[in-house]
């Protein structure tokens, strides 16, 4: 991974595999290091550790753009290096480490919890030994604030954690599609495989949104074989109608809008993808997981 400035609070992470990289990590697609480096950045900026205005994966790239020190920003990336290798790597190891600070989080937020919870206890018992002459009723209203707040404390906290498994447990979007794009048989011809096993390949299939890009909307979904790349037209189509499912290189794609295209086409979706009005615009940003099913 190379950083380059670009202007005066921009940076670009070229994710390309360089000569001399080591074979452990050379066979890995690029692709995959761009999706990494893309969860890694959204991890941090949300946790606080990196402030970036707007974070844009390409086929080979990652835009930072909106640093208010580009400087500062690439040093924290040298730092990240390693656990986003490890990501790639070592994914079973990432996730323990990833599910052990989730777990150290939880810890630390029980803990607090219960401290919160000792120190109203000890303080509605100060309050009640200080008041005892008022009667027993006072002793009774003070423990009863006190495990009121606590209550709302561990309300609260559940409500937090409960947003965060919702987040991580995030649905994938569905796609509905008619398996009758004309270059269909093609794809079939080049997998060596009839047309039914083409569809359930796709379908069996859990895609996920590399980067947006060649019109508004237009995601390129990875998660197919690398050797199942194929190859684009020879003599692009001068129209192809909004909400064709093509395959091109490693990739799979859907048309938000009608325009030219040299994609292989094996079937179009109803599903609006791309919205001025809605927000946010596009329907398959970056990072989103998508699934594919007969319509």
């Amino acid at each position: 991974m190379r950083i380059r400035p670009v202007g005066a609070h921009a940076l670009l992470l070229d994710c390309t595999t360089p000569a001399d990289t080591p074979e452990a990590v050379a066979d890995i697609p690029e692709a995959a290091f761009v999706e990494a480096w893309r969860a890694e950045l959204w991890r941090r900026r949300e946790r606080g550790d990196l402030i970036a205005v707007e974070i844009v994966p390409a086929a080979r790239t990652v835009l930072l753009d909106g640093l208010p020190d580009p400087t500062t920003t690439a040093e924290q990336l040298t730092r990240w290096t390693s656990a986003v290798t490890a990501a790639i790597t070592r994914p079973d190891q990432a996730h323990a480490e990833a599910h052990a600070e989730a777990g150290a989080k939880s810890h630390a937020k029980d803990h607090a919890h219960a401290h919160a919870k000792d120190h109203a206890h000890s303080k509605a018992e100060a309050q009640a030994g200080a008041d005892a002459h008022a009667g027993a009723d006072a002793d009774a209203d003070a423990d009863a604030d006190a495990d009121a707040q606590a209550q709302a404390q561990a309300r609260n906290a559940t409500a937090e954690d409960g947003a965060e498994d919702r987040a991580d447990d995030a649905a994938d979007v569905v796609v509905p599609v008619t398996f009758d794009g004309p270059d269909l048989p093609a794809v079939a011809e080049h997998w060596g495989v009839g047309v039914p096993a083409v569809r359930h390949r796709l379908t069996s299939t859990r895609f996920r949104v590399a980067f947006c890009g060649f019109a508004p909307g237009f995601p390129y979904l990875t998660g197919l074989p690398a050797e199942l790349a194929l190859p684009r037209l020879a003599t692009p189509r001068p129209r192809v109608p909004a909400g064709s499912v093509a395959l091109a290189g490693p990739y799979a794609g859907i048309y938000p809008g009608a325009s030219p295209g040299g994609w292989l086409l094996v079937g179009r979706t109803d599903l609006v993808l791309f919205d001025v009005a809605a927000d946010p615009p596009a329907r398959l940003g970056p990072g989103t997981t998508v699934r594919m099913v007969v319509a």
